[in-house]
């Protein structure tokens, strides 16, 4: 990972550079990531949002709900290349023109000892697989859960304190339940704005 290296960008999204990871994230560097979230139909007509559950080896936010699937893009990367980490983070293959691109979206993170400005190309993925069918990376990913996409909505726009998240978490190679509340604080710390703007996105493409 320290060998990563990584275009550098200034606030207007100018390429400004490139820089090894660790230093891109010590000195607040501006840098592109891919960001994938997961959604799927309900019988009912509603719509189920899924979320990753980050290992607990990870150095950073280890044990929180994240993005469904997301990596960072390396210097000679583009945006379709970042089709990678659902295969490496949840073993599924897809083929990126699958995707609906919600563009980029800029956000800070000053929080886990590093100051973190990602310019994320964030994408949706409309999928109707059973759970069975995912094979999680144990480094990355230690489980998976979705949540009503309603329900989701409202934590994040203040009408709710948690949300019903239910799936499994990997122990050695069992598959353990989850079925559990989840508030704000079990959240990867992105921006409110950032979740706000995936909500809205996700709200058009389903509308």
């Amino acid at each position: 990972m320290n060998d990563e290296w990584l275009t550098t960008f200034d606030e207007d999204g100018n390429i400004t550079g490139s820089a090894p990871r660790n230093d891109v994230h010590r000195l607040g560097l501006w840098h592109e990531t891919f960001h994938c979230w997961l959604v799927s139909r309900e019988p009912d007509g509603g719509i189920s949002i899924w979320l990753q559950l980050r290992s607990r080896q990870k150095r950073d936010y280890a044990g929180l709900l994240d993005i469904t699937a997301a990596g960072h893009l390396l210097t000679h990367e583009t945006p379709q290349d970042g089709i990678r980490e659902l295969e490496e983070e949840l073993g599924i293959s897809v083929p990126f023109a699958a995707l609906h691109p919600l563009g980029i979206i800029p956000y800070t993170m000053n929080t886990a000892g590093f100051l973190d400005r990602e310019r994320a190309n964030v994408f949706i993925l409309e999928t109707a697989l059973p759970m069975e069918a995912f094979n999680l990376q144990p480094e990355e990913v230690a489980g998976l859960v979705t949540a009503s996409f309603t329900d989701f909505t409202s934590l994040w726009e203040g009408g709710s304190s948690s949300i019903r998240v239910r799936g499994f978490r990997m122990e050695g190679t069992l598959r353990i339940p989850i079925d559990e509340e989840a508030g704000i604080s079990s959240f990867v710390p992105h921006e409110p704005s950032y979740y706000r703007k995936i909500i809205a996105g996700i709200s058009a493409v389903f509308a």
